[in-house]
């Protein structure tokens, strides 16, 4: 039975000895020949728990399955099991704060479960600046990679681990470096230098991951100290670099990361305004996560917010897409102006003012606020400009319009929320944005799971050493670009020309 593409990762093979015609004066040979007769010409190797099994498996009348992983050009033979035997694949997207798990039937081409867990490293600091900090002494970096590793390992452990044979697990660079136990101390140096581009492929007693002892282990490549592994597999699953037109990337979390391109060129750069989207640097902002407020809409004729939280609970905080829906609102019915200033005479029921200053009153339940400051929203325009400035660059550098940009590609919880006409409102994205949008979901994880239906080593390859880097610092356009973006939605309106028109009827 063959399933999956020609470069699946873990590769199983239903045998009935009855079916062998010819034995060679070797079983290895008997059944390197049947393998090649079956799958093409492949070349095989075998581990040494497969050759103990297989004389009984092959002069026995029981069906029985061959277990194949892919290393390299060519496949091992990792085990030979049972027919009834499960065979499964893992793929973690190791986040800075949760990690997802993918588990996957290699027979049937099947996800048969999805889910996360928080990641244990969050107790030595919420930020991974802090825990690069804390992991330059060596027993602190193991003690952060031990917490990962038994946090993993239960995981596998309650998922089957013997029957897991292969595992990919794509991260940060940072996350990369704590789960192999590389030093850390010089990537919070200039020049970031990170221990390798390239990880390989480890057999599982390396990485002291509890799956098959026979499977592999595939770390994602990172192409440098903001550009890990997570988004190599990210663009890895999107396919950005085999399209014709080209197309923007976008993953905001820790950073906001920023690919642009199509089979001819990858051209990428990361800036800080990730923490700012995703509601970081607010009082009472948080990420996307159970009692976050994550959609706003207004009735200031009513005195209202209406919002909506993941969970449908009672709010306790607002992620960056509700911030962004709010901070549009507020725009467009006047009581924000393009310089980010709360209007109170606009709303006096809910611009209050406080010690800190002007604030908007989002929630209140008892002696419990929820607030938007105006320092907040004055520093959050600077993030969006920055997002809008990092797009106009990269477009820049290689002659293009954001009118000849085919998709605008949105990755993760961020992606999934975000409302891109408010987005467009507030001058973070073009205003081509509004019709080229989408959504892709976790794509870190599901480039991790697409590694197990199709392993093509050489495809992440040319991902990683396509990528052109410009750093953001030493580019003195930037800052010209940033000064007009500092305000909503730009000081030049004619660049949003649908916005433009909005403002105009209201």
């Amino acid at each position: 039975m063959r399933s999956g593409c020609v470069n699946q990762a873990c590769k199983v093979l239903r045998i009935n000895p009855k079916e062998i015609k010819k034995f060679e004066p070797f079983d290895a040979e008997t059944l390197k020949s049947f393998l090649k007769k079956e799958l093409g010409e492949v070349d095989f190797s075998f581990s040494l728990s497969s050759l103990r099994k297989l004389p009984n498996f092959l002069r026995h009348d029981k069906p029985f399955k061959v277990v194949m992983v892919k290393e390299g050009k060519g496949r091992i033979v990792s085990d030979i099991v049972d027919e009834e035997s499960p065979t499964y694949g893992l793929a973690i997207d190791l986040g800075s704060t949760t990690i997802a798990f993918y588990l996957y039937d290699v027979e049937k081409d099947l996800v048969l479960k999805e889910y996360s867990i928080l990641n244990p490293q969050v107790k030595y600091g919420e930020d991974i600046l802090t825990r690069l900090h804390l992991a330059r002494k060596r027993e602190k970096l193991l003690e952060i990679r031990n917490e990962t590793l038994k946090a993993i390992n239960e995981e596998i452990r309650r998922l089957g681990g013997e029957s897991i044979y292969y595992l990919s697990i794509c991260g940060n660079t940072a996350m990369s470096h704590f789960l192999l136990g590389l030093p850390v101390q010089y990537l919070i140096l200039e020049p970031y230098p990170p221990v390798a581009k390239w990880y390989g492929l480890f057999k599982p007693f390396e990485v002291e991951l509890n799956i098959n002892p026979e499977g592999r282990v595939f770390i994602f490549p990172s192409a440098g100290a903001y550009f890990g592994g997570d988004l190599i597999a990210g663009l890895f699953y999107v396919e950005l670099h085999k399209k014709e037109i080209p197309s923007f990337f976008i993953d905001v979390g820790t950073n906001a990361e920023v690919v642009l391109g199509n089979k001819d060129f990858l051209l990428a750069c990361a800036g800080a305004a990730g923490p700012a989207l995703e509601g970081g640097i607010f009082s009472s902002g948080c990420r996307a996560e159970p009692y976050a407020v994550y959609k706003i809409s207004i009735n200031r004729e009513r005195n209202e917010v209406i919002f909506e939280t993941i969970g449908n609970e009672e709010p306790k905080c607002l992620c960056g897409s509700a911030i962004i829906d709010l901070m549009a609102h507020l725009f467009k019915e006047g009581v924000l102006s393009p310089q980010g200033r709360l209007i109170k005479e606009n709303w006096p029921e809910r611009v209050l003012e406080t010690e800190e200053g002007k604030a908007f009153l989002v929630f209140k339940s008892g002696e419990r606020q929820i607030l938007i400051k105006e320092y907040e929203i004055k520093a959050f325009i600077r993030s969006k400009g920055a997002m809008f400035c990092i797009l106009s660059l990269l477009c820049e550098k290689v002659g293009l319009s954001f009118d000849e940009v085919d998709k605008f590609y949105f990755a993760g919880s961020f992606g999934i929320n975000i409302n891109v006409v408010s987005a467009v409102i507030l001058g973070m994205l073009p205003d081509s944005a509004l019709d080229k949008a989408e959504a892709i979901g976790n794509s870190a994880g599901l480039g991790a799971l697409k590694f197990l239906r199709c392993a093509d080593f050489e495809e992440i390859r040319k991902i990683v050493d396509s990528i052109t880097y410009i750093e953001l610092n030493t580019e003195p356009r930037f800052m010209e670009l940033l000064t007009g973006a500092l305000f909503i939605p730009h000081v030049n309106l004619e660049l949003f020309p649908r916005v433009k028109i909005l403002l105009e009827r209201s």
